[in-house]
């Protein structure tokens, strides 16, 4: 995998059967902030499923998610989004407010997965 000077670390690195994934941010694919509340948090979710499969993860390997958010009201839309991701018992999660996040962005997500060994 080849990274940019922009971002030179890895969106998720698999070691054995242990993912970790780097914090997706609230954008686009073009790095435009996503406005919407439950918006934000579904583009976050959505950028971190996609760094998630690079590896041969899915949203079921999941075991510890970690919310920044700039603000912390938005843990109500949050709770309602594990709801919809995960129907049975969801992977741990940490919420935590932050000043500022990359991009504009008001959510970012990381992720650690444990998948099958290959």
């Amino acid at each position: 995998m080849t990274t940019n000077i922009a971002h030179p670390y890895s969106p998720a690195k698999r070691f054995g059967n242990q993912i970790y994934v780097s914090g997706a941010l609230s954008v686009d694919r073009d790095y435009q902030p996503v406005d919407g509340r439950r918006e934000a948090l579904d583009a976050a979710m959505e950028r971190m499923t996609e760094r998630l499969a690079t590896v041969g993860g899915e949203i079921k390997d999941l075991v510890k998610l970690t919310y920044f958010v700039t603000d912390l009201s938005l843990r109500e839309e949050a709770n309602q989004q594990f709801i919809d991701h995960f129907l049975e018992a969801g992977p741990a999660r940490t919420f935590v407010e932050a000043s500022a996040l990359p991009y504009g962005a008001t959510v970012e997500i990381d992720a650690i997965a444990i998948v099958d060994e290959e």
